[in-house]
């Protein structure tokens, strides 16, 4: 794939899953919603799940991000991860706001699912900038 058709499949609203290091065992892997933009992946997690656990010991990550049956394509990001709590920076909440909304009808739904979610602790923000991208297109 291009990096033009990359970028066209990325940015649809599919699920990813993130691969994280554990200290122990096999990696860590989560179905992830996520935002794609300036060449950056955007994942939001809680602090307290396993794989902002795993982000702060070890900052290497992967997401693969695949089509529906019968959409055979599938991308895969992989690289180092910076973390940033929900409060932290201006920005945070912008892009937080952006990956929700891309996943929800409307903004308020958006806003719902994002009350919710306040009150099960507190969020980050993922920001994978990748070294690696492999793209399968299998069509």
């Amino acid at each position: 794939m291009s990096q033009a058709e990359i970028e066209e499949f990325v940015i649809a609203p599919r699920f990813g899953v993130v691969g994280t290091n554990r200290v122990n065992g096999p990696p860590q892997l989560t179905p992830v919603w996520y935002l794609y933009e300036n060449q950056k992946v955007y994942i939001s997690m809680f602090v307290e799940s396993a794989k902002y656990k795993n982000l702060r010991r070890d900052p290497r990550a992967s997401i693969c991000i695949t089509g529906d049956s019968p959409d055979a394509r599938a991308v895969i990001f992989s690289g180092p991860v910076k973390l940033f709590l929900s409060g932290s920076e201006p920005w945070v909440g912008d892009i937080i706001w952006r990956l929700v909304r891309r996943y929800c009808e409307n903004d308020e739904e958006a806003k719902m699912y994002l009350e919710s979610e306040s009150s099960s602790g507190e969020s980050s923000l993922a920001v994978l900038a990748p070294k690696r991208i492999i793209a399968h297109d299998y069509n």
